[in-house]
């Protein structure tokens, strides 16, 4: 595996605890659920590491403003900088900054376009998206076997913003599934962007049963797409019990879903794990240590038969 290393008279400088180091972090929105958790990780581990000070600005999904926070960053001359990228296809401008100044640089939880031409002072920390979706629809698939669907069901899929790579690989991993001879019974009837959001799942989800069409399942990018999901439903006087539906992220809101017997699987990734282990990234780059560009922490599937595993998580 790659590894990253910066230059031996900055791994010198840097080689004493002692000295203060600075981390600029840029998180894509901070009114995203998930996104705020591991925001929080990374906010809580920076301060119980002494000499370290994390400074975290909100590029309220502005492309161009994410592209500002990261320049002032370099221009205050903090010892490293880490991003959770807007735009996982704008990335490269962002890394060419960083590395024309010099400054280690970190993306975590989204993938940017240029992950397998990282300078060699620049890592990547998230989960594997090829996980998440995977487990998800493989769930759904054993789901809605057991409840007698094999000979054929339907559904709806509900993707993230189409910038983002998570949303791409997450879609990709549901046809990936439905395209296996196991699960190849299950057709999606229509796929839309509901951008991550809640709100706008709800409206989508809506307007999907306006249509008066028959399904059997709702396969959603993200937790909070899934939770407005089963709003609308739920409104329109649907039992959960007759509909599978499934998410990704095992948010606390939707391990309250799970429990109220309304989200029928879920993947849990590591909000926390993936904050941390940027801001050690971070640091690691900072001191002229080696870091593997690629840091992955595992997905895991979250059912009800599980659920209380993950209650004190994200």
């Amino acid at each position: 595996m790659k590894k990253t290393l910066i230059a031996a008279g900055l791994a010198a400088l840097m080689s004493t605890t002692a000295m203060a180091e600075t981390i600029g972090a840029s998180i894509a929105r901070f009114d995203d659920n998930f996104l705020t958790v591991m925001r929080n990780g990374m906010v809580d581990y920076a301060a119980g590491i002494d000499g370290v000070d994390l400074q975290v600005e909100d590029a309220q999904d502005d492309v161009a403003k994410q592209l500002d926070q990261i320049n002032n960053f370099i221009a205050s001359g903090v010892d490293a900088i880490i991003v959770n990228a807007v735009d996982t296809s704008a990335t490269e401008a962002m890394s060419q900054a960083a590395a024309n100044a010099g400054i280690p640089l970190v993306y975590v939880n989204r993938q940017p376009i240029n992950v397998d031409s990282l300078p060699d002072n620049q890592a990547f920390v998230a989960s594997n998206e090829i996980e998440s979706g995977t487990l998800a629809a493989f769930e759904a698939c054993k789901l809605l076997r057991g409840m007698g669907y094999a000979g054929g069901a339907s559904g709806y899929l509900m993707m993230g913003q189409l910038s983002n790579q998570a949303a791409v690989q997450r879609t990709k991993d549901v046809d990936d599934i439905l395209g296996i001879d196991m699960c190849n019974f299950i057709s999606i009837i229509d796929r839309q962007t509901a951008n991550w959001s809640r709100d706008e799942a709800q409206d989508l989800m809506t307007n999907w049963l306006s249509s008066g069409e028959e399904f059997q399942v709702v396969f959603a990018n993200n937790d909070e797409m899934a939770i407005g999901a089963i709003q609308a439903m739920k409104a329109s006087g649907i039992s959960m019990e007759d509909v599978v539906v499934v998410g990704v992220d095992a948010t606390q809101d939707a391990l309250v879903a799970m429990q109220a017997g309304d989200l029928d699987a879920t993947v849990f990734q590591d909000a926390f794990g993936q904050g941390e282990g940027s801001v050690d990234a971070a640091l690691a780059l900072a001191r002229g240590e080696e870091v593997d560009q690629k840091v992955y922490i595992p997905f895991k599937l979250v059912t009800p038969a599980n659920v209380d595993e993950f209650l004190s998580k994200n």
